[in-house]
């Protein structure tokens, strides 16, 4: 699992993900305020939790907040195994929270069609997962999306996607992974100063993009989709 250390939620500034998490986080959070604003008593399900890194700020925004995830997880509540089903009753939950997990399941259509039946009738699925983006196995690395395949992936669930938002286009994401490409090979000194330089430069050249360009091309996709009525 990962390092006890919080640095998804608070990434630092010479980390070599730093804009990416910074970005995931902030619009991740945005979608949790909408979806609670009103102060309803709402039930989440962190749907591969791993070590829930944002519980912190979103349980104090939900009635209950449940970790699901594989049994090799001792800090999720709820266990499942690799065909990703649980033995939550039918429409248990008003949201799904699934934070970069869509790219490790073995089966994406089985994983949505499980989040859709414990989804009440009208709830929301906030899902992440890759565009543009290296291999990284936890503990498996099976898929990456152009934003139309995601778009139909999620669809074909029977999901209604309400918005769809794209994270570091195209210039931005070259960046990132030419970072990546380049950075294990140096000395570890010289890491923190040359991600920090990268992630500048991944800044900068984002802003030439427009959001509609992101959201056709980016390195990572937030969906919010719904189950309807």
């Amino acid at each position: 699992m990962r390092h006890n250390k919080n640095t998804r939620l608070k990434p630092s500034l010479l980390s070599t993900r730093y804009v990416h998490l910074t970005k995931l986080r902030n619009q991740t959070l945005n979608e949790i305020k909408a979806i609670t604003s009103e102060n309803e008593v709402k039930i989440l399900v962190d749907f591969g939790c791993g070590d829930m890194p944002y519980r912190s700020i979103i349980e104090p925004l939900v009635g209950k907040y449940l970790g699901v995830d594989l049994e090799m997880n001792h800090l999720a509540e709820h266990h499942i195994g690799f065909d990703s089903k649980t033995s939550l009753p039918n429409s248990y939950c008003d949201i799904i929270l699934s934070n970069q997990v869509l790219e490790h399941v073995d089966s994406p259509q089985g994983y949505l069609e499980e989040a859709y039946r414990i989804l009440k009738p009208g709830g929301t699925a906030i899902i992440t997962t890759h565009g543009y983006w290296f291999y990284h196995p936890t503990p498996n690395d099976y898929w990456r999306w152009t934003s139309a395949g995601l778009k139909k992936t999620v669809q074909e669930a029977n999901f209604t996607i309400n918005s769809f938002f794209g994270i570091m286009g195209l210039a931005a994401s070259g960046i990132q992974l030419f970072q990546d490409a380049i950075i294990n090979k140096l000395p570890k000194f010289m890491v923190p100063p040359i991600a920090f330089f990268f992630q500048l430069c991944i800044r900068l050249f984002d802003k030439i993009h427009t959001q509609e360009q992101r959201n056709r091309d980016a390195s990572l996709y937030i969906v919010v989709a719904q189950k309807p009525f």
